[in-house]
């Protein structure tokens, strides 16, 4: 059986300034000495409602609500490290602040007995996201293998702290986001170097830390033209965007069998400016693209268009999940989901709409091959 997953982000409904300083204000005695906060109490509110719509939309692990930049809600956590002008530099050994752990998963471990009651969920699984070592070292002025090392190792000490498993939930998946790998040509991870032997350990380290505790392990790609992931041996799944080569190439299954590895089928398409291009296309317009689709998100703000109009319908995510299973068989896709969050979209209404359809997809394509 197919189980159903996001990969994280959703459209905020009230401020960011206070999402980030009620995650600051969660993590501290506010909360366990009853004390009433505005920011917490709001942060933690938002936390709690968008993931249990995440698991009310059908979705089997949703990964916590993350309202934040992937970015900075990390590099927050960890000491020993300065943000300048032209970006972040290392004042003396990057690490984990003492105690530093996700906010968002926190939240979820102390009130998933209200996400129960809120769901009808017997017990409550999470998913949880990490910024990579190697997306966060790409913030600095200056990169090398022992930074990918320290900031891995940072990373895994915030994992450490964060998993958990309760009485009525835990968190049983682990996913590294990289979007940078890839894109560019990178000399300090050429093959046979320093940098790409500390980034493979980084990685590795993140996901020993939580394979040991019983938490699978994935890697959230956008270009998988780099294939050092594969020689991540504690990672258990891979995943890309929808139009990947991965998702096309022979060679895929090869390594999947060889590494002992699975996939996530992505299968609805995220980015909004794409699926307004696609429609665009689809009805035939012959104007400038750009300009259109700028005009299309002003209509969108206005209440002119439904953004529903742009969303992936039923029977193409039924298709594209098809053709994953079909060329890879069944027992190498463990996973299906979005190619990638949806905090981008229009609406928080339409971000779960477009969860809903995958989570029903992967439920009727479930009952169709048992």
């Amino acid at each position: 059986m197919i189980l159903s997953y996001d990969v994280g982000s959703v459209p905020l409904r009230v401020k960011e300034s206070t999402i980030s300083e009620g995650a600051r204000r969660s993590l501290t005695l506010l909360p366990f000495l009853g004390v009433s906060d505005k920011e917490v109490n709001t942060f933690e509110g938002e936390v709690v409602s968008a993931f249990s719509d995440k698991l009310n939309a059908g979705l089997t692990i949703p990964n916590y609500p993350q309202f934040r930049d992937m970015n900075s809600m990390f590099l927050e956590l960890i000491r020993g490290i300065e943000k300048g002008e032209s970006g972040y530099v290392t004042l003396r050994t990057p690490s984990a602040r003492p105690g530093s752990k996700i906010a968002e998963v926190d939240v979820l471990k102390r009130n998933a007995s209200k996400v129960r009651d809120l769901t009808g969920i017997d017990r409550v699984r999470v998913k949880a996201c990490v910024t990579g070592p190697y997306t966060l070292a790409s913030l600095f002025q200056v990169r090398s293998p022992k930074l990918f090392a320290d900031l891995g190792h940072s990373i895994s000490e915030i994992v450490s702290n964060t998993l958990f498993k309760t009485r009525h939930g835990e968190l049983s998946l682990l996913c590294i986001d990289e979007p940078v790998l890839g894109f560019l040509n990178d000399p300090l991870i050429d093959y046979g170097s320093e940098g790409r032997e500390s980034i493979k350990k980084a990685w590795e380290e993140i996901c020993v830390t939580a394979a040991s505790r019983g938490v699978e392990t994935a890697m959230h790609l956008h270009n998988t033209s780099d294939d050092l992931f594969w020689e991540v041996e504690h990672l258990n799944i891979v995943e890309s965007h929808a139009d990947d080569p991965l998702y096309a190439q022979e060679i895929t299954k090869k390594r999947l069998e060889e590494r002992d590895k699975r996939l996530k089928a992505s299968i609805a398409v995220t980015l909004f400016d794409n699926l307004i291009v696609s429609h665009l296309k689809k009805i035939g317009f012959n104007g400038d693209v750009q300009q259109e689709v700028g005009e299309t998100w002003t209509d969108i703000r206005h209440g002119l268009v439904d953004p529903l109009t742009f969303m992936d319908d039923s029977a193409t995510l039924k298709k594209r999940l098809k053709n994953i299973v079909k060329r890879f068989g069944a027992e190498w896709v463990s996973y299906a989901g979005p190619e990638c969050g949806v905090g981008g979209w229009p609406t928080y209404e339409s971000a779960m709409e477009c969860l809903r359809r995958v989570a029903d997809t992967v439920e009727i394509f479930n009952k169709e091959n048992p």
